[in-house]
C-alpha cells in the first residue's frame, strides 16, 4: 500500500528533525514501512495496517503542531510513545493559544485580555483600543496564526495605514517594500515570535500571511481569512468603511487602535472613532476596551501613561 500525506502547516524540520534524526526514530518505530520525505510532503509505503498506524500517529503530530505551534523534543517522544502532550505538561494549559518559537505559552495575561478570546470565538468583527502595552496587536496576530494552524481559514492579511510621519514615502529611500517595512515592523515582530523565521518567509512568499498597508486593501474581497487592521486611530472614516466592507466568506476581522494616539491632520477624522460610535449595537460585531491597567509591557509603561494623562 502507498500513501501520500501533506504536511500542510507543519514545518517540515520540525517533523524530521536536524539532519532527519527524528524520520530516523520515526523509521525504527514503524519498521515495516517505508517512509520518504519529500518538501511538505510524505510518501507512506507498508502493509496497510501499519500504514494506517503510522496515519493516526502523524495526525497526532499534526494537531497537536497546529494547536500549540511547538514539537520540542520532549513532546516529540511523548507523542511517539503516545504519553503527555503538551496541554498536560504546562499547569493552565488550558487557556494556552499556541506556543512561541523559543517554546513559551502564550495566552491571556489580564482579564481584558481573557474577553478579547472569547470575543473572537463569538464574532465575525472585533474592535480591540485601548493604550500603548495592553497586548492588542499580539494577542490578535497569535489568534490568527492559531485559526491558520488550526485549518479554520487559509491566510492571515495584517495592513496598517502607513500615516506619514514627518517624512514623505516618496522620499524615503529604498524600494516600496523597504519603505513600508517600518510601519509594518510590530505586526513582522509578533508574527516572528510565533512562526520559525524560514517558515514565515516562506508563508509571505506564498501569500498565505500577507502584510500591507491599508490602501492596499481597496478593491479586494477578503475571505476564509483572519484580517487584522492595526493602529485603526490612523485611518479616515472613507479608510475604515473602505476596510470592513472588505470581508468575504468565512472572514473573521480584528481592528486594534488607540483613541488617544491619533497621528492624522487635524482636517481628518479618525474612522476609529467613528465606527466606534456607528456601529455600536450590531449583532456580530463586539467591542473590547482596554485599560491602563492591562499594560502588560514593562512596569514603568503604566506610571508614563498616568503621568501623561494627569499633566494632558
Amino acid at each position: 500500500m502507498e500513501s501520500k500525506i501533506d504536511l500542510e502547516n507543519l514545518d517540515p524540520v520540525d517533523l524530521y528533525g536536524v539532519n532527519e534524526q527524528r524520520l530516523e526514530h520515526v523509521r525504527t518505530m514503524f519498521p515495516k514501512i517505508k517512509l520518504v520525505a519529500r518538501g511538505n510532503q510524505i510518501k507512506v509505503l507498508g502493509e496497510a495496517a501499519e500504514v494506517e498506524r503510522f496515519t493516526v500517529f502523524l495526525d497526532k503530530i499534526k494537531r497537536h503542531y497546529a494547536t500549540y505551534n511547538s514539537l520540542s523534543d520532549t513532546e516529540w517522544d511523548s507523542l511517539l510513545n503516545d504519553n503527555t502532550t503538551k496541554a498536560s505538561l504546562h499547569a493552565g494549559g488550558g487557556d494556552v493559544i499556541l506556543f512561541s518559537t523559543t517554546g513559551n505559552p502564550i495566552r491571556p495575561r489580564s482579564e481584558t485580555q481573557m474577553q478579547m478570546v472569547k470575543e473572537f470565538d463569538r464574532n465575525d468583527l472585533l474592535f480591540a483600543t485601548g493604550p500603548a502595552g495592553t497586548g492588542k496587536t499580539f494577542l490578535a496576530v497569535a489568534l490568527a496564526v492559531k485559526a491558520l494552524k488550526s485549518g479554520a481559514v487559509r491566510r492571515i492579511i495584517l495592513c496598517r495605514p502607513a500615516v506619514e510621519a514627518g517624512e514623505k514615502i516618496g522620499f524615503l529611500p529604498g524600494d516600496m517594500k523597504e519603505k513600508l517595512d517600518p510601519y509594518m515592523q510590530a505586526l513582522y515582530d509578533a508574527l516572528n515570535e510565533m512562526i520559525p523565521q524560514r517558515r514565515l518567509e516562506d508563508m509571505i512568499e506564498e501569500r498565505i500571511v500577507q502584510i500591507a498597508p491599508l490602501a492596499f486593501m481597496r478593491g479586494r474581497t477578503l475571505g476564509d481569512a483572519v484580517v487584522i487592521l492595526d493602529e485603526a486611530q490612523n485611518a479616515t472614516v472613507a479608510q475604515l468603511k473602505m476596510f470592513l466592507t472588505r470581508m468575504g466568506d468565512n472572514s473573521k476581522f480584528i481592528v486594534t487602535g488607540d483613541e488617544t494616539q491619533i497621528d492624522l491632520p487635524r482636517h481628518s477624522d479618525s474612522g476609529l472613532v467613528h465606527a466606534l460610535r456607528i456601529l455600536n449595537g450590531i449583532r456580530g460585531i463586539s467591542f473590547v476596551a482596554f485599560g491602563k491597567d492591562d499594560v502588560v509591557r514593562h512596569k514603568l509603561v503604566k506610571k508614563i501613561i498616568d503621568a501623561y494623562e494627569v499633566n494632558a
